[in-house]
């Protein structure tokens, strides 16, 4: 077993837009960790969405996420999520106008 920060917690996290989930199963079928299951709710259209129910055992590897047909979830490493929130700039960026 793992000492430290990584015993916690695994070493990524899905994101899941529920609301444009069909319910397909192919993020939970394909999941080489086995960390997702359907949810108990339905969404607006009236489908069980997946949701990340062991994240200790999550690795981020984004498997779901390619095998989405409606991009409705992806996964992530945390180590990749801090270097993208540290990579945003601090004021937004506007763009020129015509």
């Amino acid at each position: 077993m793992t000492e430290g920060k990584d015993a916690q917690r695994g070493k990524g996290t899905v994101f899941v837009r529920g609301e444009i989930c069909k319910g397909c199963s192919y993020c939970i079928d394909f999941c080489p960790t086995h960390c997702l299951d359907f949810s108990h709710e339905f969404n607006a259209k009236g489908y069980h969405y997946p949701v990340l129910a062991r994240p200790v055992d999550c690795t981020g590897c984004d498997l779901c996420g390619l095998y989405c047909p409606d991009f409705a979830i992806f996964g992530i490493r945390f180590r990749d999520l801090e270097k993208r929130q540290q990579a945003t700039p601090a004021e937004p960026v506007v763009p020129a106008q015509p």
